[in-house]
């Protein structure tokens, strides 16, 4: 457990389910105060989810928004720190192929290079690209403002993809470009804001068992693991410790710029 956690303030973007869920219920483990987000309103399964936190040792608290557009950014950056009285960790966890998917239903998160429209390159962009984009500068000054008044390190921690080495399956080459993206837009922020003290790494998850695979047959879920090392998906609670590791400034303080593959050996880097 990571020790320096305890009363950080941490910000996950698209954490009401899956890996961000996993993530936050580990930070609530180490004592942090941690924002949910999420699309939807607050719902039961919501509350029952920031209980479950509290009683983990967490302070916790959902923020809706829609990150798909800049305002929402906005609006989530300022309800978090508002509430929390500053952000300490922001982790961009919102996107990802499998929430393409169910927001266009069916199989319409893919499409075939001569399928791309305007409407299914925006909604990819906007959702890989531009919410991590907006959030981040929205979250900037505070982070900023965390680094000096503690005297460690801030960071910024956001949600790669093993697509981004290797160009994703076919129908999803947009969504593994924007996160190629997304994993060279932090080595340019470190350029940019490690004179302030704000560290920038990507956790990359290979083939992670998330409800995105839920619809493949057991014969194509065998076949995909037995092209993994170990011989198996992974699990959302495997990556969470990941963004721990680079959250804690007694860890990683002097690690900057970085992607963690968490595949089981499926790519090398």
């Amino acid at each position: 457990m990571f020790d320096d956690l305890k009363g950080k303030r941490v910000l996950i973007t698209g954490s009401t389910s899956g890996m961000g869920l996993a993530t936050a219920k580990y930070f609530a483990q180490c004592g942090a105060s941690v924002g949910l987000n999420g699309r939807s309103s607050r719902t039961p399964e919501i509350e029952a989810i920031l209980n479950e936190l509290k009683a983990l040792g967490g302070e916790a608290e959902f923020f809706q928004a829609d990150l798909m557009q800049s305002s929402g950014c906005e609006n989530l950056v300022a309800d978090f720190t508002d509430h929390f009285g500053g952000l300490d960790v922001l982790i961009n966890n919102a996107g990802g192929l499998d929430v393409l998917i169910n927001n266009a239903g069916g199989l319409g998160g893919r499409e075939n290079l001569e399928d791309i429209d305007d409407a299914f390159f925006d909604r990819v962009i906007d959702l890989n690209a531009r919410s991590a984009l907006m959030v981040t500068k929205f979250a900037i000054p505070h982070l900023r403002a965390s680094a000096l008044e503690s005297g460690e390190t801030s960071c910024v921690i956001s949600t790669g993809s093993i697509a981004a080495r290797e160009g994703g399956g076919v129908g999803a080459g947009l969504y593994a470009a924007s996160k190629a993206w997304l994993h060279d837009i932090h080595r340019n922020w470190v350029k940019e804001f490690t004179k302030d003290r704000i560290r920038f790494n990507i956790v990359s998850p290979g083939t992670i068992d998330t409800a995105f695979h839920d619809a493949k047959s057991d014969e194509v879920k065998s076949n995909i693991a037995s092209s993994i090392p170990m011989g198996r998906f992974g699990r959302v609670k495997e990556v969470a410790p990941s963004f721990a590791f680079f959250s804690s400034h007694a860890c990683a303080g002097y690690i900057t710029g970085q992607i963690l593959d968490v595949n089981g050996g499926q790519i090398a880097p």
